[in-house]
């Protein structure tokens, strides 16, 4: 399983999902109303790791959080 983390304003509870990229985890996440604005802005990281591809191979025990866009000073 995968642990799925949604950062500062996304307000979503974390997911645990069998899935075995980031592809899949777009897919998911675009059925989700509330996600669908923050999936075009928001950074993604693996493992405390900023990711730039999909194909982003992942395994069991992994840990990915989205990281929306915030200002702050």
């Amino acid at each position: 399983m995968v642990r799925v983390e949604f950062l500062g304003p996304i307000q979503k509870a974390p997911l645990e999902l069998d899935i075995t990229n980031l592809s899949e985890l777009a897919e998911i996440l675009q059925e989700d109303k509330e996600m669908h604005q923050w999936l075009e802005n928001s950074a993604v990281a693996v493992n405390d790791v900023l990711v730039g591809s999909r194909d982003f191979t992942l395994k069991d025990g992994d840990r990915v959080a989205l990281l929306p866009p915030v200002c702050g000073g």
